[in-house]
């Protein structure tokens, strides 16, 4: 008989708290039924400037199936929390978290823009991802290279040796659901072996806050920009070139003015 799903939660603290998260989101989505085209990513939106969607895709699911799907999957990868002596353990676990939601995000639009202007496929230009797979197939590469002796189980009934695990997962996925994004899933797995293999490292608690104060400036700015949100007390005005916005944060009749560089050229690469 295994544990107790509460000491299971205890030690798993940050894969329960993405769960809750991704669940919460998706809650919401189906209360204000809200549709994919307006939180998903897609080539067409991120010109247009809603850089946003790098991160609100990553944490929406279209149905309680993609969700459970793919919280299922996390929660298996969960055991990555306890792995301090791979180099793994929660702080890290954290840290590459977020480096895989934005990374996986800025090369799946990568891609759409390859195979656009390289071979003219207009499909790529209004395709919108959604969903947590990035990650979690990032997640899986990073632990089958870690820990290849180890096995995933999906569901309570399937299990994968994990060093396998991204591929098969990949072409299972496909199988039992069509329309999954395979350039997505494999955007995770990619980023995935860039972390393991320690082309991507170096992530400390200072890194990490810092990408995040740049993602969360980003975040808003972009969604201000793209008129998807009206932040009331932040106002964007051309000044002598107007290709350099001025911003303004007005509070209390007092206005604070400084220079940035144009929010369309912003990018966390």
């Amino acid at each position: 008989m295994g544990k107790p799903l509460f000491y299971e939660i205890l030690e798993k603290p940050a894969t329960s708290c993405i769960i809750g998260i991704c669940s919460g989101i998706w809650f919401y989505i189906q209360k204000k039924n809200i549709g994919c085209q307006h939180v998903g990513l897609s080539y067409e939106t991120a010109i247009e400037g809603h850089h946003w969607r790098v991160i609100t895709s990553a944490f929406s699911h279209i149905s309680v199936l993609h969700l459970v799907f793919n919280m299922s999957s996390l929660w298996s990868l969960g055991v990555i929390e306890q792995l301090d002596h791979l180099g793994l353990g929660v702080a890290n676990y954290l840290h590459y978290t977020l480096v895989l939601v934005v990374f996986s995000g800025l090369l799946v639009l990568g891609m759409y823009h390859f195979l656009i202007q390289r071979f003219k496929i207009e499909y790529f230009r209004r395709v919108t991802a959604v969903g947590y797979s990035c990650v979690v197939f990032g997640w899986m590469t990073i632990l089958s290279v870690k820990q290849p002796s180890s096995k995933l189980d999906l569901f309570g009934f399937l299990s994968l040796p994990i060093s396998f695990a991204p591929f098969e997962s990949l072409i299972f996925t496909l199988i039992i659901v069509p329309q999954a994004s395979f350039l997505g899933h494999l955007s995770g797995i990619v980023v995935g072996y860039a972390i393991a293999w320690g082309l991507i490292h170096g992530m400390t608690n200072y890194w990490a806050v810092s990408m995040l104060g740049w993602i969360a400036v980003v975040f808003i700015f972009s969604l201000k920009h793209s008129g998807a949100y009206d932040f009331s007390f932040l106002e964007i005005e051309s000044v002598t070139d107007p290709s350099l916005p001025s911003v303004r944060f007005i509070r209390n009749g007092r206005t604070l003015q400084m220079n940035t560089v144009p929010i369309e050229g912003i990018q966390i690469v």
